[in-house]
């Protein structure tokens, strides 16, 4: 297929640009004859989506580089000043190479525009930063980070004053106000430098740091416990998997009574290459492998790891048979909704309009947990800014008090200070369940067993298909079309009760591409592009009355469903 000549003019363009710097013309000219190349580097804009941005480090208009950085907070500034006349931005970022540089340029652009920047010397968690947006009054943020992509990867989401990623309504907005920066030209710099001088950029440090410490370590449950031995009972191997969780995660859980901490040395500093992992995704076993060499050494109760901007927690504990087991984001869910509702019940200290938060691709069990503490559970898109957006409504209105909230996809949060997800607090809560439980001879595994006994065998599985370029873009969108217009009347001989297309604004959430079938065993799966990633996804869940026949029916749904995806792409 020949190359479009708009692909090859963009391309021409950025060569010729006297705003281009020469390092960025040499890479480019690297790249001249080459047409599926320039093609995959300017066949487009790097799209602002509602979660910002998010590609491969390049040269190029498909690409994340200073240059679409700038653009981007060029838009955000001007989003930002028809709001309000001096406003304020906290950016953060984490190990991800370039973060800094692009952090930096993000502030620049702010600071040239009259917005004051806070930000950080060195990397910091993606919750710190959502923590900080509030507690500063800031009126909104940035991060700088691609999450767990993989190392040739950076993004770059935007926040809002109430600390959560930015919702359809408000990224619309800015992603038009983007749209309308034409060039480079347009977009305002000025030195580090001379924004210092002005006060423009602001440096944020030790003090920052111990209020977000303190206010997680606020939210433990069993504070008198950890401290009178549990914490220090409870042997914790911990891996930031070379990202910014490291020093947070140890400081909180030393701060909150655990004493037997050990950290696995060779993930232990920043790497923006992730060099010890194929993935720094604590979603996939492969990313504990060092961790579980060093917890067999130690005989450890529970592994953690954080990912790289420390927003997703995965947990390891042991089974019945002394085996390490990795823990599913819809298993460490249940558990700590599960031990929160529970200690504050307990405790009478679980509100009466009390509300458990989860999307609509997360496992039923927490839910059913939920409920039968008496609170009140609450379907989300999938996308924690979903939650924090219903965090704040409930804030306004009164109707709930949050509890807890949480997706499948690794991402939790307990308490009101944030408006993401953060690894942090779920670090120390999984810990803080399992300390509590092993007090009383359990593991969180046993523990598991009982509530499926009580509440039923829940499965879940997921399955994704990376599609590439422009292709993977067509690819995606012919598989979503044909179970859209053709959806199946059963599958695993189960007849499919129901179709949900959130497309169609379902249940008063904002429209999604996203598809849901309801069988009628009470089993489900649901088809979304990633939002983040050049992805299709597909979830499964089942519920069954054993291990065995959960797993059967399971396999047995996914392997029908995919036989058609695959078919398709």
């Amino acid at each position: 297929m020949a190359m479009e000549p708009a692909v090859m003019k963009r391309y021409q363009a950025w060569m010729k640009d006297a705003l281009i710097d020469e390092a960025t013309k040499k890479e480019l000219a690297g790249i001249a004859g080459d047409e599926k190349e320039i093609a995959d580097r300017f066949y487009k804009e790097l799209e602002f989506g509602t979660g910002g941005l998010r590609g491969v480090m390049g040269a190029g208009t498909n690409r994340m580089n200073a240059f679409t950085v700038g653009m981007a907070t060029q838009g955000l500034a001007n989003w930002l000043l028809g709001r309000k006349e001096k406003p304020s931005v906290v950016i953060a970022h984490d190990s991800r190479n370039h973060s800094p540089e692009f952090s930096l340029v993000a502030a620049s652009v702010l600071a040239a525009n009259g917005i004051t920047a806070y930000l950080w010397t060195s990397l910091r968690p993606t919750p710190q930063l959502s923590y900080t947006v509030r507690a500063l009054g800031a009126d909104g943020g940035i991060v700088v980070t691609a999450s767990h992509n993989p190392p040739e990867y950076n993004g770059y989401k935007v926040y809002g004053a109430d600390g959560g990623q930015l919702v359809p309504a408000d990224a619309e907005q800015v992603i038009a106000s983007i749209q309308r920066i034409e060039s480079f030209a347009d977009v305002r710099r000025i030195s580090q430098e001379e924004a210092e001088a002005k006060g423009l950029i602001r440096w944020l440090g030790e003090k920052e740091d111990q209020a977000y410490l303190d206010t997680v370590v606020a939210e433990s449950l069993n504070p008198e416990l950890l401290r009178s031995g549990a914490g220090d009972a409870l042997t914790v191997v911990f891996t930031p998997l070379h990202g910014s969780g490291n020093l947070p995660v140890r400081n909180v859980l030393a701060q909150a009574g655990f004493g037997n901490v050990l950290v696995v040395p060779e993930q232990e500093q920043p790497d923006g290459y992730f060099s010890t992992v194929q993935s720094p995704n604590p979603e996939e076993r492969d990313a504990f492998a060092l961790a579980l060499e060093l917890a067999k050494k130690h005989d450890a109760d529970i592994v953690i790891g954080t990912d790289p901007d420390c927003d997703r927690m995965g947990a390891v504990v042991k089974n019945q048979e002394g085996e390490y087991v990795v823990l599913s984001g819809n298993q460490s869910g249940a558990l700590m909704v599960h031990y929160v509702l529970s200690q504050r019940k307990e405790r009478g200290t679980l509100p009466s309009n009390g509300v458990v938060v989860k999307t609509i691709v997360t496992s039923e069990m927490g839910a059913d947990i939920a409920v039968h503490y008496g609170a009140e559970v609450v379907n989300t898109l999938t996308g924690f800014k979903y939650i924090g957006e219903k965090m704040s409504e409930y804030e306004r209105t009164g109707q709930h008090t949050y509890i807890f909230g949480y997706e499948e996809s690794y991402g939790y949060l307990a308490g009101t200070y944030a408006r993401d997800k953060d690894a942090v607090i779920a670090s120390m809560l999984i810990c803080e369940a399992a300390a509590y439980h092993k007090s009383k001879g359990k593991t969180l595994y046993e523990v598991l067993l009982e509530l499926y006994a009580q509440f039923g065998t829940y499965r879940e599985h997921l399955e994704s298909r990376t599609l590439k370029g422009i292709d993977g873009v067509r690819q995606i969108g012919a598989i979503m079309e044909d179970w859209r217009g053709n959806p199946p009347a059963e599958l695993a001989g189960v007849k499919v009760e129901q179709v949900l297309d959130y497309s169609l604004g379902l249940d008063g959430l904002p429209p999604e591409n996203v598809l849901k079938y309801m069988l009628a065993d009470g089993s489900w799966f649901c088809l979304r592009p990633s939002g983040t990633e050049p992805k299709i996804k597909v979830y499964f869940a089942v519920r069954g009355n054993s291990a065995a026949g959960a797993d059967e029916a399971i396999a047995k749904l996914a392997r029908e469903v995919m036989a058609r995806v695959d078919n398709r792409s």
